[in-house]
């Protein structure tokens, strides 16, 4: 079993949402170095106030597509594993899909160049559960077949292809991590690329109404992201993922309007909901079978759906009052 205290780290989109958390993980479990690779597209200095605080942080303003970046870096810190935590988020999609595709592709790419010739050991891919499309069976287990229905998640399904296919063929130190719907501390709230959850947060704190696209009935395994960032850290530890595809998830998903019930209820809202069409090629139905991640890392999560919601809140409540 490989152990994570000790080693010297690279995690690309290191200082946005998960990978910051992913991050002070790593820096709280004896981590030698951890390095940031980030471009600040979606990434924010207050993220990784605290990890710069630790003379273990570095911190690389640069953008984890260039192979010569990418390399340079590697040469300098002596860096074993990378995490690949580097995308654009989903909703990029509709404003710009050539690059919200080629993003996760490109990077992918360099990594596995510069893997192939020794400049690091492991990698630990991050995909997502939208490489799947909508659910046609659930719980979806790793064999569901991918159909992915927006650029960001054709490059998520492209991404885990290539990575897949150079552990088959050049026996390379690879496991693929596929979480479902993460939230958390430090998601996006701000603009057309924000998470639905800080978004109705902040749209509710500043008297404005809750907004639902469509029906509302569209359903996600909705994942903390303490729980995920833990799962990362294991799929390092347990070699047996290794080549390998897996899911994390909670098992139940949960609608839309769901959520936003729960949202309303813990902020005490009994407003009216603004409803706007439905998103253009939205997944219907998420849901994850993570028996995988139990039997090969031995994981659960950890926080539940109710308490997750109630601690997120908290946390986006004192940045909007």
């Amino acid at each position: 079993m490989a152990k994570i205290a000790g080693k010297r780290i690279l995690v690309t989109g290191g200082a946005g949402f998960i990978g910051s958390n992913l991050c002070d993980a790593l820096l709280a479990a004896g981590a030698e170095k951890v390095v940031c690779l980030d471009n600040f597209f979606l990434g924010k200095m207050e993220n990784i106030a605290e990890a710069m605080k630790d003379e273990r942080f570095v911190l690389y303003r640069d953008d984890a597509r260039q192979f010569g970046v990418v390399q340079s870096i590697l040469e300098k810190e002596k860096t074993e594993v990378v995490f690949n935590m580097a995308t654009i988020a989903l909703n990029y999609s509709f404003f710009n899909p050539f690059d919200a595709y080629l993003d996760n592709v490109q990077i992918a790419n360099t990594l596995l160049e510069l893997m192939k010739v020794g400049a690091f050991q492991t990698l630990i891919h991050t995909s997502s559960s939208e490489a799947y499309g909508t659910a046609q069976y659930s719980p979806m287990d790793e064999n569901h077949p991918t159909n992915p229905t927006t650029p960001y998640a054709a490059g998520k399904a492209a991404a885990d292809l290539m990575v897949h296919s150079f552990y088959k063929v050049l026996g390379l130190d690879i496991s693929i991590v596929r979480p479902f719907n993460n939230y958390g501390p430090r998601q996006n709230a701000e603009g057309g690329l924000a998470g639905i959850i800080p978004a109705t947060a902040r749209r509710i704190r500043q008297g404005q109404m809750p907004v639902v696209e469509g029906d509302g009935e569209q359903s996600r395994d909705f994942i903390y992201v303490g729980d995920t960032v833990r799962a990362l850290i294991l799929a390092y530890e347990h070699e047996e993922s290794r080549g390998q595809i897996i899911n994390l998830g909670s098992g139940t998903d949960i609608s839309i309007n769901h959520l936003l019930k729960t949202i309303c209820d813990c902020m005490g809202y009994t407003g009216e909901w603004e409803h706007r069409p439905a998103r253009k090629s939205d997944v219907r139905k998420l849901c994850a079978d993570a028996s995988k991640a139990r039997k090969l890392l031995g994981f659960e999560p950890q926080v539940s759906f109710e308490e997750g919601i109630a601690r997120t809140l908290e946390w986006y409540g004192e940045r909007y009052q």
